[in-house]
């Protein structure tokens, strides 16, 4: 076979023209190599002895390489191209859905290979800790990934910006306190997922994409937070001791099925109906609709946890004990904090009420303990829906931070 390279270099192409030569030559094949590039000789040789080809100058007089018009490079394919790929694996399959696609367990040899390539013997090991398909797997991770990209909103243009309004200085204050607070916790949420989606395995791919994902829109949402508390005033709220120590228990917590379990269908749903009651509350448009958009990504957070730990307790059901276990150690640690501060709790109160009056003050109070009984109702329904029962539902949901998150 012969291969005619004219005027083109070495590294302007002619290398690939020359292995797909030797490729179908096969090993111990040989193909003979012409051209006129000044450089071509020494490249050749340098990349020869590499690849561990045969060389051979054919018509060339004086110095050995390719200076002569009738001059060739004869080179004999080494017999160890194939053996190179002899040892290597398929990591999967690129479709999900596909048999053997995802591996019960993603072996670190694997690394950052896209699930369903060719991987070579002898890739390097990495660490990845999170690697279990059980522990982190749900097949619902595709579906909702596409729906979260399909769904980012620009806070520039999403929000109503330059909408005219003011509302009356004390209520203001009200939702600058609100703000703040949600800023805070959506904050510990974007941690959550950043943290593990560093341990996770590149083979769980859609749960990468999906929990990368999370962790933008909860910097998205700390950006319109912070400029709805920022937009009539120069300062933010309070922050207290008791609202941080029930978050650095959640940021802290290691293992996936537990952090799941707290942050997306306890703390993430219990914010779902807080998001949502502010939306319904709000006395201005870009409060309302900074809280819509807000809620409308968190329920997307809360539909992967719930989906991702569906399919891991129905393989193993024996997790709900050390899910419940981790609700009454985390209620153990927090018994002594105070929970949701007065001051969130007076905003919250202020802002359902609109005014000072005390007839306003009475519905407004009425409507936050609706509120909370909501949120109790739906972690209920949330954690059966996974596999507890509902007296179990019922106890753990009495038990769940005061903080919401």
């Amino acid at each position: 076979m012969r291969v005619e390279l004219g005027e083109l270099g070495f590294d302007e192409g002619g290398a690939l023209l020359i292995k797909r030569a030797l490729r179908l030559a096969g090993p111990g094949g040989q193909i003979s190599v012409s051209g006129s590039a000044p450089d071509l000789g020494l490249h050749l040789r340098s990349w020869c002895r590499i690849e561990g080809h045969g060389l051979q100058w054919l018509g060339a007089s004086g110095a050995p390489g390719l200076n002569r018009a009738d001059a060739q490079a004869l080179i004999t394919a080494a017999s160890n191209v194939a053996a190179r790929w002899s040892g290597a694996e398929r990591a999967g399959s690129p479709d999900p859905s596909a048999p053997n696609a995802i591996a019960e367990h993603a072996p670190q040899r694997w690394g950052l290979a896209a699930r369903g390539a060719l991987v070579e013997s002898g890739s390097p090991e990495f660490a990845f800790t999170l690697a279990g398909k059980m522990e982190v797997w749900s097949m619902d991770a595709g579906r909702i990934y596409a729906q979260g990209a399909a769904a980012q909103w620009d806070p520039a243009t999403a929000i109503p910006w330059n909408t005219k309004f003011d509302l009356p200085f004390e209520i203001e204050d009200a939702v600058v306190q609100i703000m703040t607070y949600l800023i805070e916790n959506e904050t510990a949420a974007l941690l959550v997922p950043s943290r593990l989606v560093s341990q996770l395995h590149p083979h769980f791919r859609e749960v990468m994409q999906t929990l990368a994902l999370q962790a933008a829109d909860e910097a998205r949402h700390i950006e319109v937070f912070t400029r709805r508390a920022l937009l009539k005033r120069k300062e933010l709220g309070l922050s207290t001791a008791g609202g941080q120590s029930s978050l650095k228990t959640l940021v802290e917590e290691p293992d996936f099925a537990i952090a799941s379990f707290l942050l997306s269908v306890l703390g993430e749903g219990t914010f779902l109906s807080l998001l949502w009651f502010l939306d319904r509350h709000a006395s201005d448009a870009v409060t309302a609709t900074v809280c819509r958009l807000a809620a409308q990504d968190e329920a997307r957070h809360v539909a992967f946890g719930m989906a991702h730990l569906r399919e891991h307790i129905a393989q193993d059901p024996g997790i709900l004990p050390k899910l419940a276990n981790a609700v009454r150690r985390r209620h153990d640690v927090l018994q002594s904090t105070a929970g949701l501060n007065a001051e969130v709790f007076d905003a919250l109160l202020l802002v359902a009420s609109g005014g000072w009056d005390p007839s306003d003050l009475r519905r407004g109070h009425a409507n936050v303990m609706g509120l909370l009984q909501e949120m109790d109702e739906l972690r209920q329904k949330r954690m059966v829906h996974i596999g507890f029962s509902a007296a179990e539902a019922q106890e753990l949901s009495a038990l769940h931070t005061r903080n919401f998150m």
